[in-house]
């Protein structure tokens, strides 16, 4: 056993090292997006499949003997790919406009598909083979499905808290490819085991009485107990990752929790019973719905935490139902089979399907809908009671949308109208069906539908727009007299709808705000006036532009550019801008390395605010770039601020490697409409091409000394 435990657990931890090892590589060229991780997922989820297929079909058309032949065989010819990295050929065929999904799907096939796809088989295999062993337990190897997992999640989080600060990105691939010399070396080890214990023919009694057939329904039944975990996983990953930074840690930590459920679920003792986590997941989605509508002012990551949370009990509810579900060990093959193919339908349903279908991520709250339709019922009910139960939905959604209009004309604190129209009938839901899996489910769903127009009731949404990128949306407000821009839950910035202010400098970029006072710096002294700009956002920044400068304005999402450049949205750039601009589409480090060398007098990097932090774009090579294409005179401005990362420490190791001076204000302005607090930071090859600003009693020098590079970033050092 503990040879085939060794095998299981290497390649288990191989498999998930793996993972964001080569999406934390391809990530830069992919502007940081939180899609490039759920389309990585999709990929690696396919090949599982493949990888599970490949195991029902050789182990019933081949020998053991003729399994392992043909398994080393493989192993050691997608070996050739290692250690894997990108080609200039490959990164030359990368897209700037439309979709890059193609382009990462092949990456990805082409870069670590074969040693993936032949790992992903090693676990199914190993335990089909442990089996024919003469071991006590060959009659139910199901126990080393817990050992891999254990595996998975040990790599996980070795790698944002051990092998990302220590390792450099091409020393880990060189290191993972030495893993799989040694998981080559084990494979080979175990084969010589089973031949020496004698392989036997025949399985034990205990499966000869096993259920040998398997019904419709059972896999049926697979596929969806495995679908729910993993979309609730795609789901809640792009919550985090969209309102913190696409980083591995962010990506790592819903991947370790689904296995966590994996084994606990699959563990021979059990420490957590079904029935407690199928009472606490209604409880949990209270809680969830109570910090949804009240919005405490309490820390974020709270918030963070109580969504992991109800996707933990989720997950172990939905897992622990596939354990017990488990059919006897000649079934082993199809029944990973199985499981594979609802992971790989959730994948495909989040990264895929979601974002041609919704507008809006509505995919996370249904699947967590469905996720309550998934708990064991805790009594049978009689039909007739049944199809009275079932209209206790009609009842919640129709309360709620009259709760709505009640307290709407009703002149209450926004907390109170959101706690009578939202909170009482989820409560409702709780107390009246909590002990109902399928009406509770069905009344949480009614609740979401009925909820919707008062959600919408104080906000008019002008356009949505969703894309590989994320999700756009303008919105204006019957109580506000400007527009504004969110991605996500951050706003990239705002508009008056007065035609007397609409050319004015709003949100983060106020006249008499950080912003404004490096434009008079540059405007006052710098030879070259021409400007970048990265990170389009509204197109605020636009009103600074002047007669006699050129601006290009580098964006990497081709549906913001849309929605900016159309003056029914906003009008920056069609009627404030008195310079002329180019847009250039795609990743800014990648377009502007186009730039001629000291081309711009100025160059503005606003793409750190609180949505996904690109780290590619603010790493020691990153600058490197962006000093090759500024003046000597010239200034570098980079807008921080950051629900939150800190990132001036990051800045402050940065100018201190690349013998830059620099400077810091925060901008902690609220009372003035259409301002927001903003935190800036410029630097410069020397004092005196700051200005006024090196001696200003409100911009401070910087503090700190984090570096980045491409190999090595770790955020954990940056967290608020």
């Amino acid at each position: 056993m503990p040879v085939f435990a060794l095998s299981l657990f290497t390649s288990a931890a191989l498999l998930f090292w793996v993972q964001p090892l080569i999406a934390k590589i391809l990530l830069p060229f992919l502007g940081g997006a939180a899609s490039v991780w759920n389309t990585c997922m999709v990929f690696f989820q396919a090949l599982l499949l493949a990888g599970y297929a490949y195991v029902l079909i050789i182990s019933k058309r081949l020998s053991v003997r003729n399994q392992a032949l043909l398994h080393v065989t493989l192993l050691l010819v997608a070996a050739v790919v290692l250690p894997f990295s990108l080609t200039n050929t490959r990164l030359a065929s990368l897209p700037t406009e439309g979709s890059p999904i193609g382009w990462l799907l092949g990456t990805l096939f082409l870069t670590v598909g074969p040693p993936f796809f032949v790992i992903s088989a090693t676990a199914p295999l190993l335990q089909r083979w442990f089996s024919f062993s003469k071991h006590r337990s060959a009659h139910d190897p199901y126990f080393l499905y817990a050992v891999s997992n254990a595996g998975s999640m040990l790599a996980l989080l070795a790698f944002p808290f051990l092998l990302e600060p220590v390792l450099p990105i091409r020393t880990q691939t060189k290191v993972w490819a030495a893993g799989y010399v040694l998981l080559v070396a084990s494979i080979i080890c175990c084969v010589i085991v089973l031949r020496g214990s004698g392989e036997r023919r025949t399985i034990s009694s205990d499966v000869e009485t096993a259920k040998e057939e398997i019904t419709k329904s059972e896999r049926l039944q697979w596929v969806l107990l495995a679908f729910v975990p993993s979309s609730l996983m795609l789901g809640v990953t792009t919550f985090i990752a969209t309102d913190v930074a696409s980083v591995p840690l962010v990506w790592i930590i819903p991947l370790a929790i689904y296995l966590l459920t994996f084994i606990l679920a699959f563990s021979n003792r059990q420490f957590v019973p079904l029935s407690l986590a199928s009472h606490l997941l209604p409880l949990g989605i209270i809680g969830l719905g109570a910090v949804m509508v009240f919005k405490p002012d309490f820390s974020p990551w709270l918030t963070i935490l109580i969504h992991l949370t109800v996707f933990l009990l989720a997950a172990f509810i939905c897992h622990r139902q596939l354990a017990l579900s488990r059919p006897g060990v000649t079934n082993l093959p199809e029944y990973f089979l199985w499981i594979a193919v609802g992971g790989v339908l959730g994948g495909i349903f989040n990264a895929l399907v979601a974002p041609l279908v919704f507008s809006t991520p509505v995919e996370y709250p249904v699947v967590i809908v469905l996720a309550c339709l998934m708990r064991p019922p805790h009594r049978r009910e009689s039909q007739g009671r049944k199809l009275l139960w079932m209209a206790f939905p009609a009842f919640v959604l129709f309360l709620t949308f009259d709760l709505a209009v009640l307290v709407s004309r009703l002149s209450l604190p926004e907390r109170v109208q959101s706690g009578i129209a939202l909170f009482l009938p989820l409560v409702i839901c709780y107390v009246v069906t909590f002990r109902r899996p399928t009406l509770f489910a069905l009344a949480l769903a009614a609740f979401l539908v009925g909820a919707r127009p008062y959600l919408n009731a104080s906000m008019n949404t002008l356009i949505t727009e969703r894309n590989f990128f994320g999700v756009w949306r303008v919105t204006s407000s019957q109580n506000e007299d400007f527009r504004r821009l969110w991605h996500g839950s951050t706003i990239h910035g705002i508009q008056f709808n007065d035609v007397q202010q609409k050319c004015v400098a709003t949100s983060y970029y106020s006249n008499d705000g950080p912003l404004g006072q490096i434009f008079q710096v540059f405007n006052a002294s710098p030879t070259v006036k021409e400007v970048a700009a990265t990170g389009l956002g509204s197109g605020t920044v636009a009103t600074y532009a002047a007669p006699g400068q050129q601006w290009d304005f580098y964006e990497i999402d081709p549906a913001i550019v849309r929605i900016v450049s159309d003056s029914r949205y906003f009008s920056f750039l069609s009627e404030c801008s008195r310079a002329p601009y180019r847009m250039v589409i795609g990743d800014a480090r990648l377009r502007m390395r186009e730039a001629r060398n000291g081309q711009y007098g100025l160059i503005i990097m606003d793409a750190f605010s609180s949505d996904s932090v690109p780290a590619h774009l603010i790493t020691t090579e990153a600058i490197e770039l962006y000093l090759s294409k500024l003046a000597n005179d010239g200034l570098l401005a980079f807008h921080i601020s950051n629900r939150y990362l800190s990132l001036e420490p990051l800045l402050s190791g940065l100018a201190h490697r690349a013998n830059l001076t620099g400077r810091i204000r925060a901008d902690q302005e609220r009372k003035i409409v259409g301002r927001f607090p903003s935190i800036w930071v410029v630097l410069a090859r020397n004092d005196a091409a700051l200005g006024d600003l090196a001696g200003n009693s409100s911009w401070r020098r910087l503090n700190g000394n984090v570096v980045w590079t491409d190999d090595s970033s770790n955020i954990l050092g940056l967290l608020k």
